[in-house]
């Protein structure tokens, strides 16, 4: 492995990172910014999200939507076992699980399937795949469905 892929795959995991930390603290600014101007963001089901002030408009409504559940006051993302695939200094791919849990225990998990881009020093999304393959009964996310 070349240094110039070490550094891509170190920013690339930054990247992830920041995405849940972001977006759990209710940064959506910042989070919005983790994407290319023209960045996606696709949640299975639903029509992608195209843009950085369209992700940011989708995010701050889904931070209205948990503000509003009077039993879930915060919520946490843990992402693991990211696999990186750089395939040039300038396309990477990555693909992760994730785990969403509120103060009732475990909420919502899947996975995330990406496409990164560089821009400057850093690498941002292209292309993020939201897939959630299970929700807990009566949990946020079980209510979001029902919307």
């Amino acid at each position: 492995m070349e240094h110039w892929e070490v550094v891509a795959h170190e920013r690339i995991r930054d990247l992830v990172a920041a995405y849940a930390h972001h977006a759990d603290s209710g940064h959506f600014d910042e989070f919005a910014a983790l994407f290319a101007v023209g960045g996606v963001l696709e949640v299975r089901g639903d029509e992608p999200v195209r843009g950085r002030e369209a992700i940011r408009a989708f995010l701050t409504g889904v931070g209205a939507q948990l503000k509003r559940a009077t039993t879930v006051p915060l919520i946490r993302h843990h992402v693991s076992n990211l696999m990186i695939d750089v395939v040039s200094p300038t396309e990477a791919r990555g693909v992760c699980y994730f785990l969403a849990v509120t103060e009732r225990g475990v909420d919502h998990w899947g996975r995330y399937r990406d496409r990164y881009l560089p821009e400057g020093d850093r690498w941002l999304f292209e292309h993020r795949y939201v897939r959630t393959d299970g929700v807990t009964p009566g949990g946020w996310a079980h209510s979001r469905q029902a919307e």
